[in-house]
């Protein structure tokens, strides 16, 4: 008979597991690019996703320290679409192995 200590870690263990499983599906893009070029697919998936995932993340702490400044002079809705939003649509919005949202 396991003591409820036991339980509890079995249980945090499927839970997380579950989480993981439930974003790993909601994260999925089903959309692809062009057929013929699977080169720039794969480098979305390998190097540019986790880079806009990782701007979007940083994006959002700079977003935190500088939200007081930009409540101050009334650009928060600004500020926040540019640290956060436009790497966020970037990261799951955009279509596998289209770059033309993210280049200038």
């Amino acid at each position: 008979m396991q003591c409820w200590s036991e339980r509890l870690i079995m249980k945090t263990k499927i839970l997380t597991i579950v989480c993981v499983c439930l974003m790993g599906l909601g994260g999925m893009n089903t959309s692809r690019a062009d057929p013929q070029d699977p080169l720039m697919v794969v480098g979305d998936v390998a190097l540019a996703r986790p880079g806009c995932f990782l701007a979007t993340v940083f994006g959002a702490v700079i977003f935190v320290v500088a939200l007081p400044i930009a409540a101050t002079s009334g650009s928060v809705k600004q500020t926040a679409d540019t640290l956060v939003l436009t790497p966020a649509r970037a990261t799951f919005t955009r279509p596998l192995g289209d770059f033309s949202s993210i280049t200038p």
